[in-house]
């Protein structure tokens, strides 16, 4: 499913940013936020669409707005804590995420909160290798969308649940260069796009990711 697809990728891919509550996981209902592992709920297909980049020499990058951490909800450790416990279920998968970073803040407080570029800032000092224009950004919000048109990435809207989306979720759908169901079919395309162009820059695989898990 694609909305330009004949203009994207006009060179190498070679990191793929991609937001955490609707994307990795399955997101609370409006106003509610995850808060420890045990509500952390990874979607089905995740574990196998993110070793698929890895095994395509593809860096992955989670960025994600915590705005619970500003009203008091949960800490910056209690994000931290999840995020380690979902690195060691990745690796017990054979995959792993490069880097994650998320803004602690309220709106209008900070230069990380998306849509603003911060989180990339903050992912391109770590890893200078990293560029805007070699990246791809995958969100289910208008402001991942913003966010990475913003810096020139090409973009990849997923169909969150219905009832649980935010406001701007059709401009959002509008605006972004690809859209699908889930990162799981978000991964298979991009790799498809990938191979077919031959712009990946590792040894890519062939076709939809491995079974969702």
């Amino acid at each position: 499913m694609t909305n330009a697809a004949h203009t994207l990728f006009a060179g190498p891919i070679t990191t793929v940013f991609m937001d955490r509550d609707g994307v990795v996981n399955e997101k609370m209902p409006e106003g509610r936020y995850v808060t420890n592992w045990g509500e952390f709920q990874v979607r089905p297909g995740v574990v196998g669409a993110i070793r698929q980049l890895n095994e395509a020499g593809l860096r992955v990058v989670v960025i994600s707005n915590q705005r619970g951490v500003a009203l008091g909800l949960y800490s910056s450790e209690d994000v931290l804590a999840i995020h380690a416990e979902f690195e060691r279920m990745l690796q017990s998968f054979g995959a792993h995420v490069d880097g994650f970073y998320f803004c602690p803040h309220d709106k209008d407080q900070c230069n990380c909160r998306k849509p603003l570029p911060g989180l990339f800032e903050q992912a391109e000092k770590d890893i200078p290798q990293i560029s805007a224009t070699s990246s791809v950004m995958i969100g289910d919000s208008a402001s991942d969308i913003e966010f990475g048109r913003r810096l020139g990435m090409g973009t990849i809207f997923i169909e969150g649940n219905p009832e649980r989306q935010k406001a701007g979720s059709e401009v959002a759908r509008e605006l972004a260069d690809l859209t699908y169901s889930s990162l799981y079919e978000a991964v298979g395309g991009l790799l498809e796009i990938l191979r077919k162009r031959g712009l990946a820059t590792g040894s890519i695989c062939v076709g939809l990711p491995a079974k969702p898990r």
